[in-house]
């Protein structure tokens, strides 16, 4: 049996990232409505998964490992309750909408700093920190905890653990059953 290369918690994330700016430019550059609206889908859950993810995972290995740690996660926790709140109102959106366009440049523009400050200075701040192993093990960590967390937006939950993977655990079968009828990318 062949090893798979395992990922670093940087390139994980970093992929995450490259993930939703692709179903962002999908949507803008879609040209019917039927595709817009599964870009749209995509993007809702690839930003959804990844922020809790992040939240669950990545933010308390930054408290517990980097300088200034708290104070960092506590910034990101903010940033994302920004991102989530224009998210929860673009996955309510048709891609009719007029509305629709403007509210998703709102949460790209917000993600796109936040995206910037992590791969540019939060990310080699942990990879510094951690071994090898232990990076690989968090990024295994972080995109196994994406298979059981909420796949849209709720952004009144909590974004702390543990209150936020209780929350989560309890959302997200009910997201998962919302999405058997959304139509996705093929």
């Amino acid at each position: 049996m062949s090893a798979t290369k395992q990922s670093h918690i940087i390139d994980t994330v970093k992929k995450d990232h490259r993930d939703i700016e692709n179903c962002y430019e999908s949507i803008i550059n879609s040209d019917d409505l039927d595709t817009r609206t599964r870009w749209a889908n995509q993007f809702v859950w690839e930003v959804a998964t990844h922020s809790i993810g992040e939240e669950i995972v990545l933010y308390p290995a930054f408290e517990k490992y980097i300088q200034d740690g708290q104070a960092v996660a506590d910034k990101d926790r903010a940033e994302h309750q920004t991102a989530k709140d224009d998210l929860y109102t673009f996955q309510s959106l048709k891609a009719t909408d007029r509305n629709f366009i403007p509210v998703l440049n709102k949460v790209m523009d917000a993600l796109k700093s936040h995206m910037k400050t992590e791969e540019e200075v939060q990310l080699p701040q942990i990879e510094r920190a951690l071994s090898a192993e232990e990076s690989m093990k968090l990024a295994k960590t972080f995109s196994r905890t994406k298979l059981f967390v909420p796949t849209r937006s709720h952004p009144s939950a909590p974004s702390k653990p543990p209150f936020e993977t209780a929350v989560a655990l309890l959302t997200a079968p009910i997201d998962k059953v919302r999405d058997i009828f959304k139509k996705f990318p093929e």
